[in-house]
Order: C-alpha cells, then structure tokens, then sequence
C-alpha cells in the first residue's frame, strides 16, 4: 500500500511540475505567454515575479529533504493558482481559464497529502508540548 501510495505521489507531483514549467515561460516573458496576461491588466514585471517563484516552487518540490521550504513552495502554488482563477473570474475569462488553475490547485492539494514521511514536517518534542 505505501508503495502504491509513493507511486501515486511522483505521478501526481510529475504532473503539477509539469503544469508549472509555464513558469519558466513567464520568467524569461515569453511573447505568447505575455500577450495571455493583457486581459488579466496585471504590468509586464510582475509575469516575470510570478515565472521566478513558480520556478523556485518546482525546485523545491522535487529536491529531497527541505519540508518547511516543500511547505512554502505548496502553499505559493495554492495561492497563486487560486488567485489566478480569481484573476480570471474578474475579467470574465472562459471557463476553461478559470478552471485550469483550480485543477492546478487540486493537484497541488494532493502532492502535499500524499507526500512521503521524509519529505514532510517532523513535530519536534517542544511542539507536542505546547
């Protein structure tokens, strides 16, 4: 069963990277990718600062050990993605531009559930106590 459920995790962790590589793409602005944020009017720089920690999230998910960093890098993930689909929803985009983020987010919701021991926060004695 843990080895299904470690499997299950790389396969669903693989696929969020995957859909994050566009990071990658807002990092270096993309012309496509960039003419995909005009309707959303958010300023050219910040594509760029949204590329850069998607990235940076990427990195930090696949690496081994660094829980508290995986932790950040999940929660970035969440709250960009969610505020993407808000973003969308505002400028009355389609439905697929507002629900792409949210599969993006469940994704993401997942990977961090099924995340092995290791890869995961360890209370600390002092913690249990308080």
């Amino acid at each position: 069963m843990e080895k299904r459920r470690t499997n299950l995790y790389w396969i669903i962790t693989g696929l969020l990277c995957f859909c994050l590589i566009g990071g990658v793409g807002q990092l270096f602005q993309v012309k496509e990718i960039v003419d995909g944020f005009a309707p959303l009017g958010y300023p050219t720089y910040f594509i760029s600062i949204i590329g850069f920690w998607k990235t940076l999230a990427i990195i930090a998910i696949l690496i081994p050990r660094y829980p508290l960093l995986k932790e950040w890098a999940y929660a970035g993930v969440f709250f960009a993605m969610t505020g993407a689909s808000i973003s969308h929803i505002a400028v009355n985009s389609s439905i697929f531009h507002v629900v792409t983020p949210l599969i993006i987010v469940g994704l993401a919701v997942l990977s961090w559930y099924l995340r092995p021991p290791s890869r995961k926060l360890i209370r600390t004695n002092l913690e249990n106590q308080l």
